[in-house]
């Protein structure tokens, strides 16, 4: 592990996105609340912030971080047809977040897909990414736009 005992101790803030597409008829299914396992996109919310807490237990290395905040936002991208998913951490101390705010926005992903795979096995995920990170010695990290498809 990489030794930050003499970093101060400073407000520090990541945010992360992904997607998972899927048919039409699932993300309906997303929408109405109809889904055989029940609240989809409120059990993701849940099943993504315990995943924050613990992503020190996942990867190797990760320091374990007493998290102020975590928060997961959902949007329905009928166009894709998918569902977006961004997930914000927060702490105050002397390293940053981005490994549980992407791990936060996987596992959300992962369940959403876990919830959904009895009507459809083929949903892909996606798009996962570090959109913004604050504080620390490096500063304001912020991702560049993603391209428009034509």
């Amino acid at each position: 592990m990489v030794d930050v005992g003499a970093k101060a101790a400073t407000h520090r803030v990541a945010v992360a996105e992904g997607r998972i597409r899927m048919q039409p008829a699932t993300l309906a299914l997303i929408e109405r609340g109809t889904a055989r396992k029940g609240d989809v996109l409120g059990v993701a919310r849940i099943a993504g912030i315990m995943a924050a807490k613990r992503t020190a237990e996942l990867i190797p290395l990760c320091h374990p971080i007493a998290l102020t905040r975590v928060a997961l936002d959902f949007a329905i991208e009928p166009d894709g047809p998918a569902v977006r998913v961004q997930a914000t951490a927060e702490t105050v101390g002397p390293t940053g977040v981005e490994m549980e705010a992407l791990t936060a926005v996987q596992v959300a992903l992962l369940t959403i897909y876990d919830m959904c795979k009895a009507a459809d096995r083929g949903m892909t995920i996606g798009d996962v990414r570090l959109l913004e990170k604050q504080g620390g010695k490096s500063g304001h990290y912020v991702a560049a736009p993603r391209p428009s498809v034509v």
